[in-house]
């Protein structure tokens, strides 16, 4: 398996890897796992989205801007490996949703990210997780993902 063939497949490119917004580094590795900060919905900085899941946005949008914090999360792991095919896996992820009050279906918006994994990495994207709601996020983005994986 390829992960640019996959990606190709779905007719995707990455996009850039989002300038940093603080006193961190985007990825980290300790060992043979990659820690990767917190990426939101954005296009070279600039949020695709923002709002609440459950009032401003829909659970469909919602799984849009996941998936977006997934590509951002792609891009950031391509710049520091030079090949996600060096990823053997997605070891978890968590997944931040801007919840309305009364919303909690964050596991169906964190899908959105989930299931992209799972497509570009096939068995190896199966993974950990954790889909917490929160009444803010940075930006006001509707969504952040951060998340460890394992290089070959």
């Amino acid at each position: 398996m390829d992960v640019y063939e996959n990606l190709k497949k779905l007719g995707i490119t990455l996009p850039e890897p989002p300038p940093l917004g603080g006193l961190y580094v985007p990825v980290k590795q300790t060992g043979n796992l990659l820690y990767c900060s917190g990426q939101g919905p954005t296009v070279k900085g600039v949020p695709i989205m923002t709002g609440k899941i459950g009032a401003e946005l829909s659970i469909e949008q919602g799984q849009e801007a996941a998936r977006a914090c997934v590509l951002n999360v792609l891009s950031i792991l391509h710049a520091f490996t030079g090949d996600l095919n060096r990823i053997a896996g997605v070891v978890k992820i968590l997944v931040f949703v801007a919840s309305a009050p009364g919303f909690n279906r964050q596991p169906e918006v964190a899908n959105g990210g989930s299931r992209l994994f799972i497509d570009v990495f096939g068995e190896g994207g199966r993974h950990c997780r954790s889909a917490v709601g929160h009444n803010e996020l940075p930006g006001d983005i509707p969504v952040e993902i951060e998340g460890i994986f394992e290089l070959v």
